[in-house]
Parts: C-alpha cells; sequence; structure tokens
C-alpha cells in the first residue's frame, strides 16, 4: 500500500500516512498540483511558512513501462508567483515508487539556521543534520551522500542558489552514474526546498522495476508493445537515440524558429558548431558518450555525457541549455556553454532561466554578446551570493527591472525557450497559457508546426493554433501524471495505439478499466485544477499574453509577428 510521506519541518515530525481516497488516481503532475490547491493558500509567500514542496513519482514509475522513471515535483513558485511543477529524469522516482511512496510533502518552516538531511529506507524515514553540507555545490554533495550511504541510492539536492532562496534555483537528483543532472528546473522549486532548510534527500532502495502490479502477464505484454511503438518511430528510435534532444539544433535553425542574441533573429550562423551532431562528435572522441539514458528503463537514451577539458564531465547538454548559453548569448563554443551548464548544475541554478537572464544582461550592456568569458565570469557569481549573482538567480524578469530593460523575454516571470513564437506559433499559444509560465513542455507545438509530427500546422500563421496548443496541453499534463518521458508524444502523436497502449499499462498495473478519454479527462482536470489555483493567487487573462516585442519586432528570417489575438487566447482553456 503506497503512503504519503510528510516532514513538518516546523516540529521535526515526520510520518507516513494513509493515502487519501481522492488520490488513490492520482500521481506525479495530478498529484503534486492537487495537493498544492488543496494545502497551499494561493495567496501566500512562495518562500514562507505556509507553502508546501511535494515529490511525487508518477503513476507507472517503478515498473519496467518504456521511459517512465520520471519524477513531478510542486509548489507555488517563488518566480510566477503560480502553481509550478517541475519534471526530471534520474533514479529518484523509481525508487521512491519501488518504497511505496506516493509522494514527500515538505511543511513548515525550522526556527534557527540549521540544515537538515531526509534520510528515506526499507527500514524507515529519519531526519538528519547536514550543516556539514551546507553551501556545498550538488556534485559534492551527490559524492558525499552516495559515498556515506551506497552508491546506488537517489540523492535529490539543492545548491547554494537553493539555500540562498533565489527565485530561479532548481531540484537535482542524479542518474545511475551518479550524475548529479536531473534538473526539475523551472520555476525557483529549489528556493522552496531551501525555504524549508533541507538541503538533501536519500532515497535508498533495494529494487527499481518492482512497484506492485494487479496483472503482471498483461502489464508485460503492453509495456512491451509501447517499447516497440517508441523504437519504431524515426524521432523516438533513431534521431533522439543518436543524437540526443540537441539533434534539434540544426532542425530548428533551419526553420527559422533559434531564438538568437536575445530573441532578435531566427537563426545563427554558428549553430552547426553548437548542434548535436557536433557534440556527439566531440563527446565520442573525447571518452564520453553520445547518448545515455538519465533513468533506467529508457529505450531512447536522449542524454549525453560530454567530458570538458578541464577533465570535468557535463551530463547531459541538453538542446535547450546549447541554445540558451549559446545562439541565445551568440556564443558557438560547445566547451564555453558546458561550463555554463556545469556552473548551473552544480550551484543549483535553472539553465533556460540562467541563459535568459545572461541574454537581459547583454541586452543591457553589462557583458557583451558573444562574449563566453564574461558569461562565465558573471555566472559564478552566483555561487558567492554577489549582487550581481543573486540577480542572475532572480531571474530574467527580475534583471529587467533592474537595468530597466524592457525587451525581456519572459511570462508569467519566467523566461521563454528554445523556440521564437514569431515562427513557432503554437508554442507561442503555450507560453502566454500554460498557467506554469513560458514552457516549451506544457505544449511543444514544435511537433506539428515544425517537426510535422501527429499533422502540420503552419507555424508562421495563426490558424488552428490555439486548438494545437489546447490539445497538447491537456494530453501533456496526463502524460506529465503517468511518469513517462513527454518524448513518447512523439510516437503517440503519430502512431493510433500510442495512447491505447499507455491506458493499457496503467489498468494493467492497478486493475482499472480506463478508456483513452478518461486520460484526456485526468489532463483537463489538471488543467482547470493548476488554473483555478492561479486565478485565485491573483492571475487575469493579462497575464496569458506574450512581451509586447513579439507582436511589435518581425522576427528574420521569415520577418513574421506574433498575432494570434488575445481574444483567441482567452479560448484556449474552454473545455
Amino acid at each position: 500500500m503506497s503512503r504519503f510521506l510528510r516532514v513538518n519541518m516546523t516540529t521535526r515530525e515526520v510520518k507516513l500516512e494513509e493515502v487519501p481516497e481522492k488520490y488513490l488516481a492520482l500521481g506525479g503532475r495530478a498529484l503534486t498540483s492537487q495537493l498544492v490547491f488543496d494545502e497551499v493558500p494561493p495567496t501566500c509567500d512562495p518562500l514562507g511558512p505556509f507553502n508546501k514542496l511535494v515529490i511525487a513519482p508518477g503513476l507507472l514509475s517503478g515498473t519496467n513501462a518504456p521511459s517512465s522513471g520520471r519524477l513531478s515535483i510542486g509548489g507555488k513558485s517563488p518566480l510566477t508567483g503560480g502553481i509550478k511543477e517541475a519534471n526530471a529524469g534520474g533514479i529518484a522516482s523509481q525508487k521512491l515508487a519501488n518504497l511505496g511512496i506516493k509522494a514527500i510533502i515538505l511543511e513548515g518552516k525550522p526556527a534557527g539556521g540549521d540544515w537538515y538531511l531526509l534520510k528515506v529506507t526499507p527500514n524507515g524515514t529519519e531526519l538528519l543534520p547536514a550543516n556539514d553540507l551546507a553551501g556545498k555545490g550538488t556534485y559534492e554533495v551527490t559524492a558525499i551522500c552516495r559515498e556515506r550511504y551506497g552508491n546506488k541510492v537517489a540523492v535529490i539536492t539543492i545548491g547554494p542558489a537553493g539555500e540562498m532562496l533565489m527565485p530561479a534555483a532548481g531540484v537535482t537528483n542524479n542518474d545511475s552514474d551518479g550524475n548529479s543532472s536531473r534538473y526539475a528546473g523551472r520555476g525557483g522549486l529549489g528556493a522552496v526546498m531551501g525555504s524549508r532548510k533541507i538541503k538533501a534527500i536519500v532515497v535508498d532502495s533495494p529494487t527499481t522495476f518492482d512497484a506492485p502490479v494487479k496483472d503482471p502477464q498483461r502489464f508485460k505484454a503492453a509495456a512491451k508493445k509501447f517499447a516497440d511503438i517508441l523504437k519504431n518511430h524515426p524521432v523516438t528510435g533513431q534521431g533522439l537515440p543518436n543524437y540526443g534532444t540537441n539533434v534539434l539544433m540544426n532542425v530548428i535553425n533551419e526553420a527559422g524558429t533559434l531564438p538568437t542574441r536575445n530573441f532578435r533573429s531566427g537563426r545563427f550562423d554558428k549553430a552547426s558548431e553548437v548542434s548535436g551532431e557536433k557534440l556527439a562528435e566531440v563527446a565520442v572522441a573525447r571518452g564520453g558518450k553520445a547518448t545515455h539514458a538519465c533513468h533506467p528503463g529508457c529505450v531512447m537514451r536522449c542524454s549525453n555525457v560530454y567530458p570538458m577539458p578541464d577533465g570535468r564531465v557535463c551530463a547531459p547538454i541538453e538542446y535547450e541549455t546549447a541554445w540558451c548559453f549559446g545562439p541565445n548569448l551568440e556564443i558557438g563554443d560547445l566547451d564555453v556553454i558546458a561550463r555554463l551548464n556545469y556552473i548551473c548544475n552544480d550551484v543549483g541554478l535553472d539553465t533556460i532561466e540562467a541563459g535568459c537572464t545572461l541574454g537581459v544582461l547583454m541586452e543591457a550592456g553589462v557583458i557583451p554578446f558573444g562574449d563566453g568569458e564574461a558569461a562565465i565570469k558573471a555566472l559564478e557569481e552566483v555561487a558567492l551570493g554577489t549582487p550581481l549573482g543573486r540577480v542572475i538567480g532572480s531571474g530574467s524578469a527580475s534583471a529587467g527591472r533592474v537595468y530597466g530593460v524592457t525587451r525581456v523575454p519572459a511570462v508569467k516571470g519566467q523566461g521563454i525557450p528554445a523556440y521564437d513564437p514569431r515562427a513557432c506559433k503554437g508554442n507561442g499559444v503555450t507560453y502566454a497559457t500554460t498557467p506554469m509560465g513560458a514552457d516549451h513542455t506544457a505544449g511543444y507545438a514544435v511537433t506539428a508546426n515544425i517537426l510535422k509530427v501527429g499533422g502540420y500546422v503552419d507555424p508562421l500563421k495563426p490558424e488552428g493554433q490555439v486548438e494545437l496548443s489546447r490539445n497538447l496541453q491537456i494530453a501533456t499534463a496526463a502524460v506529465d501524471s503517468t511518469g513517462l518521458c513527454l518524448f513518447v508524444a512523439f510516437a503517440v502523436l503519430d502512431n493510433p495505439e500510442g495512447l491505447p497502449t499507455i491506458v493499457e499499462m496503467l489498468n494493467a498495473q492497478y486493475g482499472l478499466n480506463l478508456t483513452t478519454d478518461d486520460a484526456l479527462n485526468l489532463g483537463r482536470q489538471v488543467l482547470q485544477v493548476e488554473r483555478e489555483f492561479n486565478r485565485r493567487a491573483g492571475f487575469t487573462g493579462a497575464d496569458d499574453r506574450l512581451p509586447e516585442f513579439f507582436s511589435l519586432e518581425e522576427l528574420p528570417p521569415h520577418n513574421t509577428v506574433f498575432d494570434v489575438e488575445g481574444e483567441e487566447l482567452d479560448q484556449v482553456f474552454n473545455f
């Protein structure tokens, strides 16, 4: 029987609770968002005593369902002021599920300045002193914990950015090799964890794929069928396994959708130098890995292991990170990108937000565009907690206010990711309307806009974009609740047996009779809960808009603006 693990940091009480019936059918994002909605006052201070951090494996996590080891972390975001779910790979999700932990709920705030470590094992749970880990980067903390508690443990931790309560701080956990780089990065949930004075959570489970399954044979058949669906799709079976997520760099550049020089152009002349193909070539030549699994049981293996010239390893450099530290800043050097990525991983900072913020600093003239060493020097200020470091750690919207820059690519206070909304308008609708703040994963319209997966909607025209984003946001909320990697959507959108096979796995695991409509209704329910939380927190339709410059400035090479009307954006959640 699964349990909630509730940790009250005010009283230092740690207890296992029966899961109330209303939460039994929820997992991942559906569970984090519902718990936040039910237990967190929408108008509370995100770093105050009434916010909570919820950590939940997905419904399929802990089984051998292909690519099902994603971890959801939820709370009220210090960056956006709204509800937040951030999603990570790594090994923590499967270990929690194998221990029968449906969710960890961190609540309350301790008096004093002491730091704590939460240890979760099959024999029980305890809160331990962790002042010796305070101030250390995530790589060192993870290495210490693996040495102390065994090299098979999962270590969920924050870096100095989270300790200093920076609104762009993330929460990381390690992959099977011990790399502390699988981030629930977006929205500042690392600061929420820091405000609870939890430096690390160690999860020790002897098993990985032994979560209870009601009908093992039926589940095994469905899981095999789903693995074949993924392996037989050109994106999930060829592109991602060969070159990882950064295979998108040349594709998006060719499409004229690659945000360059703080979203001033859609093409970067050095894109090939920071592409997935180039990354794979350099990584393998240095003894690294072109592709790599971020969690056990993944058949796509779209991560990578990139050895840096100084002997350290950055694992991985994802497309979003290669973009935000590369074309976005007009930097065409993978080694510079790797150093910036490594600094963020270690200090515990969301790479997308950090890259957007550096772009704003370059826009302000604080550092020059294209100057990699200046960017590295500025990012190193974060760990020191200097005024500039705190500005960077507070995100792009905050940096714009500090430096008087109005040309800031952010929605609801969160930096816009690696697809320009003027040349990928479906993504623009998602950025504007998702409850999460600008987030490409919330409704990845690149599928139909650029890759022609699941149909085709012209990325340069406003027609059809609202419907596309709406359907993808619903489907994504459901997928995020299962623990499946979002990238399974490529195959699911093109194969009519994809979604029914996911539902078949759920039915076999839990002894249910769900339909595909039930799964989509779960997605709708999640979005309604998140939207209502934000409404109660003070959000209005005015928050569901892109920055003005996207409708005023034409984006080369297509010379288009974002022209989906506000009245249309207000229709996204009419379902």
